[in-house]
């Protein structure tokens, strides 16, 4: 028997995903960031001085999706990118001053969105590792 899209878990989340987006807007508008960026400056402002590919991992991120945007970030001041030294082969992603500027700037955003949410912060760390969970079977299923 066919299933409705709104009884399927697949488009819950993708709608989800689209609704998080939408929360994220008015917060991140401001500070002339969008999503995307967003997570890659939060990636930094935990660990600076990171290779590509371990921003990708991070994020989840094929380095041709992430190169794109990684160069408009650094056009726009946010990051710097350059050769590793002893890797040539690696491009290392820093944060430049205007990345580092905002990281004062954007430090409501977790507390405003975790508002939005209107749950609790446990609530919503469950929920993460509910999520994290299924993301990690599906991706071991696929793998193998």
């Amino acid at each position: 028997m066919p299933i409705a899209p709104v009884d399927m878990l697949c488009f819950s989340l993708y709608s989800a995903q689209h609704a998080m987006q939408a929360a994220y807007k008015p917060l991140l508008d401001p500070l002339g960031l969008t999503y995307p960026q967003y997570l890659v400056l939060s990636a930094l402002w935990v660990q600076d001085d990171q290779t590509v590919g371990a921003l990708g991992l991070q994020l989840a991120l094929e380095t041709n999706t992430l190169t794109p945007l990684l160069k408009r970030m650094e056009a726009a001041g946010l990051i710097a990118r350059r050769r590793d030294r002893a890797d040539e082969r690696q491009v290392r992603i820093t944060l430049a001053p205007g990345g580092e500027a905002l990281r004062q700037k954007a430090a409501h955003v977790p507390a405003c969105f975790l508002e939005a949410t209107g749950m609790s912060l446990p609530e919503v760390v469950a929920l993460r590792d509910q999520v994290k969970g299924l993301r990690d079977r599906l991706k071991l299923r696929a793998s193998s």
